[in-house]
């Protein structure tokens, strides 16, 4: 209940800030609808009780997202709303290793954002994720940690480039496992 109210709250400010009607749906409208309280600079958004419906249309929302690997070879997939593409990578048996299994301690699941419209969309990085993305093998503008992006609506077609080597120890030709 907390992350659909998070994340309705936080894309109900976003569109604020443009100035766009926050929400697209009767539901949208419900859960946000006390959600545009101002204090300075801040948006504070109170919770309501989502409905049966809702946790279904939660379930069921999907993404699509394409992993290109290092060869060129493309995988289209379906990745469910506030998944990371870690996870999303390690349930659909994509070589995105993920040594430190999504704790920011590790650059291993860098991925590149092939489009820059796309990696704007994207919230900024925090410091602990550029620390990491600084020890990343072919880092580009648009690379990010796979563990730090998240599935969401504005991100659906999404192209992500896997790099061609990580920086761990495993051997080449290591498969990774998910854990």
């Amino acid at each position: 209940m907390l992350s659909r109210i998070s994340r309705l709250g936080v894309q109900a400010a976003s569109l604020a800030r443009l100035g766009q009607n926050p929400a697209t749906s009767w539901n949208q409208k419900e859960a946000i609808g006390s959600c545009m309280n101002y204090v300075g600079n801040h948006t504070l958004c109170s919770a309501t009780d989502a409905t049966a419906s809702d946790r279904s249309e939660q379930q069921e929302a999907k993404i699509s997202v394409t992993f290109v690997d290092k060869d060129g070879d493309e995988k289209l997939i379906n990745v469910p709303i506030g998944m990371s593409m870690l996870e999303a990578a390690h349930e659909n048996d994509i070589e995105l290793e993920g040594a430190c299994e999504g704790s920011l301690a590790c650059s291993t699941c860098h991925v590149i954002v092939t489009d820059v419209d796309y990696y704007n969309k994207l919230e900024d990085p925090e410091d602990e994720e550029n620390d990491m993305l600084d020890l990343a093998f072919g880092l580009t503008e648009t690379s990010r940690l796979g563990c730090q992006v998240i599935a969401s609506p504005e991100l659906d077609g999404i192209r992500l480039a896997l790099p061609a080597a990580t920086r761990n120890f495993a051997v080449d030709g290591h498969v990774p496992k998910p854990h």
